[in-house]
């Protein structure tokens, strides 16, 4: 599920994607996916497509939606995964890599872009 979200965010051009192992530390959620986004529509963008993928893939909607008309956080709770799309400002803000930087990085397995690809 968390590679599923990790690359519908990416097809909407989310950034700086970074998933963490949890699972040691909290006993809610096993995983989170931060993902940084350049605006409010592209957070919308990337929620939604997180949302329809998760939905189509594994039939799960979020338990949980928070700051939904916020424009610069979106958290989605899927229980087992926990979504976090960010303005770089508010990702800078929280600083959720380093408040959970003890935990294991989880590889998504993402394809690389290149130049080309990312001038599209």
């Amino acid at each position: 599920m968390l590679r599923t979200a990790a690359r519908a965010a990416d097809d909407k051009l989310g950034t700086d994607q970074v998933a963490l192992d949890v699972s040691a530390t909290l006993y809610i959620t096993d995983a989170f996916l931060i993902i940084s986004a350049e605006n409010d529509r592209q957070i919308g963008s990337i929620v939604d497509a997180v949302e329809e993928a998760v939905q189509t893939t594994y039939g799960r909607t979020p338990l949980r939606r928070e700051g939904r008309g916020s424009g610069d956080w979106v958290l989605l709770d899927f229980g087992d995964i926990v979504v976090h799309v960010f303005s770089p400002e508010q990702r800078e803000y929280y600083a959720l890599e380093r408040l959970w930087k003890d935990c294991p990085v989880i590889d998504l397995d993402l394809p690389e872009h290149s130049g080309a690809d990312d001038a599209r």
